[in-house]
């Protein structure tokens, strides 16, 4: 296989101003040349909302709203897989998903499974578990893509069930606010001997009430634990690294033990 391009989008949304944040967006996936853009959690509408109406009047169904149409332009145009964190509306139900999607249009939607802070008074838990699909590169070589959400690393059962499942990449789209995550993905990277992307915001919201301010710090990291490419705590930035997916699949740690096939699960009960 071939190298790809893995992309990590981080930049500051304004809350509510979907239309300019979907231009911001375009503006980097335009600026950079990848195979897989991920985008931060929430990307088009911001985050810390000021009531649960806000939240639910920003939401869209899946995968007919606006904000996936757009980015279903971007990516037949780039010819790019792209995974973005939306409000996503079924029925009376609203989700803090990630959707994925291909030149191709829309593949799926991830919910989010571990909700954080006000998130609990404003989004539904997500059931749909931690799907993963298999996806493209511009060239046209296949590897398999899982999707977690934010404080979703906060649990490592996550990144182990992708794993399990067969991803060689891990997207993760986020709006961070607790400083941990940054050191803690390498080690989730290699505990599961995967490539990661973490798609962190930048900037400061306001509910109305109080205040939260993003990390930045979006970083990409191998199946061996090391950062690939890594932001500031501040700038807006797209980073890239070069990877060959394939890589996350020999698991051997040398020739006795397997990292996935030495678990005993029987035992952690």
């Amino acid at each position: 296989m071939l190298p790809m391009t893995l992309a990590a989008v981080q930049f500051d949304p304004q809350k509510g101003e979907v239309d300019a944040n979907l231009d911001r967006a375009e503006s980097l996936i335009r600026s950079a040349d990848a195979d897989l853009f991920v985008l931060p959690e929430l990307f088009a509408t911001g985050y810390f909302f000021d009531s649960t109406e806000q939240a639910h009047g920003l939401a869209e169904p899946a995968p007919d709203g606006p904000v996936i149409r757009r980015v279903e332009a971007w990516a037949r145009e780039t010819g790019a897989v792209i995974v973005a964190g939306i409000a996503e509306r079924e029925g009376d139900a609203v989700y803090n998903s990630a959707a994925v999607v291909t030149p191709r249009g829309w593949l799926g939607t991830y919910r989010k499974t571990h909700l954080f802070y006000e998130e609990n008074a404003h989004f539904a838990p997500g059931e749909t578990g931690f799907p993963v699909w298999t996806v493209q590169d511009r060239r046209g070589q296949s590897y398999r893509l899982g999707v977690m959400v934010c404080f979703d690393w906060f649990f490592p059962e996550a990144a182990r069930t992708l794993a399990l499942g067969g991803a060689d990449v891990i997207a993760h789209p986020s709006n961070l606010v607790l400083p941990h995550c940054p050191r803690a993905m390498p080690v989730r990277a290699l505990e599961n001997h995967v490539f990661t992307a973490t798609a962190n915001r930048v900037g400061t919201e306001s509910n109305g009430k109080e205040s939260l301010t993003f990390i930045g710090q979006s970083v990409i990291c191998s199946p061996g634990g090391e950062v690939l490419a890594g932001a500031t705590e501040t700038e807006e930035a797209v980073i890239t690294a070069e990877i060959l997916p394939h890589e996350s699949r020999d698991r051997a740690v040398n020739r006795y033990n397997d990292l996935l096939g030495d678990r005993r699960p029987e035992h952690y009960g």
